[in-house]
């Protein structure tokens, strides 16, 4: 596993049909926590993919830790886990998420 790569899982609070109910991110460590690839999860379990998770933002934000977001320091709704490289893998390479749309 590259020390250097973090993979986290993120389940939100459903919204709407039009919003992911859970995230997953690789981050790297070097560059400031900043995601390098993104997979978005809906409801009806479509999965998107994302090569560039910024390329459609005004501004580029680090992804917080796992504990900053069950501390609810960026707001509520938030229930995030840290994963493996194979999980993130096997999700990125099928576009299939079977797994839970909700936190365990």
């Amino acid at each position: 596993m590259d020390e250097n790569i973090e993979y986290i899982q993120i389940f939100m609070e459903y919204e709407s049909d039009d919003m992911p109910v859970v995230y997953f991110y690789e981050v790297s460590l070097m560059k400031d926590r900043m995601a390098l690839r993104e997979i978005e999860v809906f409801a009806n379990r479509t999965v998107s993919l994302y090569d560039d998770p910024y390329c459609d933002v005004i501004e580029e934000c680090p992804i917080p830790t796992v504990d900053e977001l069950n501390a609810e320091i960026w707001g509520e709704g938030f229930c995030a886990a840290v994963i493996s490289k194979l999980q993130f893998d096997e999700i990125w390479n099928t576009g299939i998420y079977n797994g839970s749309l909700t936190p365990a």
